[in-house]
């Protein structure tokens, strides 16, 4: 278990890394503005929030991970699964 720090400012640092990943994975697969918060049925202001670092809801998160064919992980900032790689959910 960690101790959280004495101020938030971690989470507002978290949360500007999360949309700037967002915003680099939607350029990154041609996306617009418009394309993405359209599929992730999402509003324009909504998506704004998110690659601006703003608070937004964890399901929004969800929506607009699942278009960019990432997981919430890979928004965070873990590495994608290698490819091959075990699924340890796949064998149950």
């Amino acid at each position: 278990m960690h101790d959280l720090p004495d101020d938030d400012s971690w989470l507002r640092d978290q949360r500007r890394a999360i949309g700037n990943r967002v915003r680099q994975l939607r350029i990154d697969q041609n996306l617009t503005q418009e394309r993405l918060y359209l599929a992730a049925r999402i509003s324009r202001y909504t998506l704004q929030r998110a690659e601006a670092g703003e608070e937004i809801q964890l399901s929004t998160l969800l929506r607009i991970a699942r278009v960019l064919g990432v997981s919430l992980g890979q928004l965070e900032g873990s590495p994608p699964p290698a490819p091959g790689g075990s699924d340890p959910a796949a064998g149950q």
